[in-house]
């Protein structure tokens, strides 16, 4: 019954690891937009076009934060869930020691 309950505790992260191939993608797309950007040429760039490259730079901006704030809150899920499974089966063990005394 124990054990079981402690498989639970790491399924139910499980679901949040779609985040990390979802931050790939964004990481991408920040990469492909860096690498596609247009060139400053003096009087070609109208002031439009500046206004549409300046949004796409805030747009990436966000995206990077979006992207650290999320790996950072699955690494914080996962390494408390993983503390408390420990936490969990080191209980089960002294219960076991007990028993046995």
């Amino acid at each position: 019954m124990e054990n079981h309950r402690l498989e639970r505790k790491h399924c139910l992260l499980k679901p949040f690891l779609s985040v990390v191939p979802f931050c790939m993608f964004l990481v991408m797309d920040i990469y492909w937009k860096y690498d596609t950007r247009p060139s400053c040429d003096g009087e070609s760039y109208s002031p439009s076009e500046q206004l549409r490259h300046q949004k796409s730079i805030m747009k990436s901006q966000r995206n990077a934060r979006l992207i650290a704030a999320t790996l950072i809150l699955y690494w914080l899920l996962y390494s408390v869930t993983n503390l408390v499974v420990k936490i969990e089966q080191l209980n089960q063990r002294v219960e076991r020691l007990k028993s046995k005394e």
